[in-house]
């Protein structure tokens, strides 16, 4: 087969060879005209379509953006968010000056000096004024906005606040898993890759004590108003990448690599739901990287409401290390034994099986003795 393909590519280049010959004999015969003598048919016309495409494609341009406004995000909800709004639209300003310059002038040239008989173009072989001109002003224009972007990059990329509410999503096909450092001591636990499993899908190391009181919710996200948010991202399959628009919140969740964002959410659910006038409204979480054929099904609520709210809603969870005892009793003996009796005290009812359980056995001891 390696043979056949090596005798196919000299045959073509054989050919190519031949007709690239043939083709210079041919063009040794042609005679060139006089450019002065030869008729530029519908020139005028020609000429006078630059500056039509040009005002016509100036109305197009404005009216796409005017009508696409309505589409657009409102205003963030995060001060970082507005800063880098703001860093956006000075980039899109300087940007649609430059090209509405450029393309004005090579429209307005393309008929301003259209072929006229007579006409002789005027050649620069060399001016260096010029060339450190347009060399030196974009290069410094481009150095300010890398600059401009770089500083507010870094100031979102910062370390959080000390104070900040710490959350861990992961990303799975196809859906995000929140844990929250529970309500007693507000402080996530360790995980572990290896420990994932069908009872503890996140992988949580119950070896950590702090561990014990984590729980998970993967329908919603609940956060304070006005305090930093750290969100601690992981993947437990393929690439994910958790996106809140509203927010200007984006960062991948890569497989093995964790990330982390954090942001200050300063607008509440009830505030944004009064300024859109959309009692609906709710943030979204979303998944912006195609991860598979129920990528579009990736989204979960964001719900931004004050401190009281919060903490009433924490209340009201249930430790995951309870429920996955409820489900499955034996997994108390994957946690070390130092640490059974403080994991006992997220799952009553696991003593109240024990104890049931041994009522039952003294219970039949009994009968069997009294049978005897």
């Amino acid at each position: 087969m390696v043979y056949l393909v090596g005798i196919l590519l000299v045959v073509l280049l054989g050919v190519a060879i031949a007709i690239a010959a043939k083709l210079q004999k041919v063009m040794k015969g042609v005679q060139p005209e006089n450019q002065d003598d030869m008729p530029v048919p519908n020139n005028k016309v020609n000429g006078a379509l630059w500056i039509v495409f040009l005002i016509l494609g100036t109305i197009g341009v404005v009216a796409s953006y005017w009508s696409a406004k309505d589409y657009f995000l409102p205003e963030a909800s995060s001060p970082h968010g507005r800063e880098t709004d703001s860093q956006f639209w000075f980039d899109m300003s300087l940007l649609t000056i430059a090209f509405f310059a450029v393309n004005f002038l090579l429209f307005f040239f393309s008929w301003r000096y259209q072929y006229k008989k007579g006409y002789k173009a005027t050649f620069y072989p060399e001016n260096h004024k010029l060339e450190l001109i347009w060399t030196a002003v974009p290069a410094v224009i481009m150095a300010v906005l890398v600059f401009l972007g770089f500083r507010t990059w870094t100031q979102i990329m910062a370390d959080a606040p000390a104070d900040s509410q710490v959350i861990e999503i992961m990303g799975k096909q196809f859906g995000w898993i929140v844990r929250y450092g529970g309500v007693q001591d507000n402080k996530l636990g360790n995980y572990n890759y290896k420990l994932i499993s069908s009872d503890n899908e996140m992988g949580i190391d119950y070896s950590d004590e702090a561990s014990m009181d984590d729980f998970i919710n993967p329908s919603e996200m609940h956060v304070e108003v006005g305090k930093p948010v750290l969100l601690k991202i992981r993947a437990r399959d393929v690439l994910h990448s958790v996106y809140i628009p509203h927010m200007r919140v984006k960062m991948d969740a890569v497989p093995g690599m964790p990330t982390k964002f954090w942001f200050i959410p300063d607008k509440s659910t009830a505030q944004m739901r009064a300024e859109l006038n959309n009692p609906n409204f709710d943030y979204e979480i979303a998944c912006t990287e195609v991860c598979g054929r129920g990528h579009f099904a990736m989204k979960l609520r964001l719900i931004v409401e004050d401190k009281a709210a919060v903490d009433t809603w924490k209340q009201q969870q249930k430790p995951q290390l309870s429920l996955i005892l409820e489900s499955n009793p034996k997994f108390i003996s994957k946690i070390p034994e130092k640490l059974r009796a403080k994991a006992m005290d997220y799952a009553p009812y696991v003593e109240e099986a024990t104890d049931s359980t041994t009522a039952e056995s003294g219970s039949a001891a009994a009968t069997s003795a009294s049978l005897r």
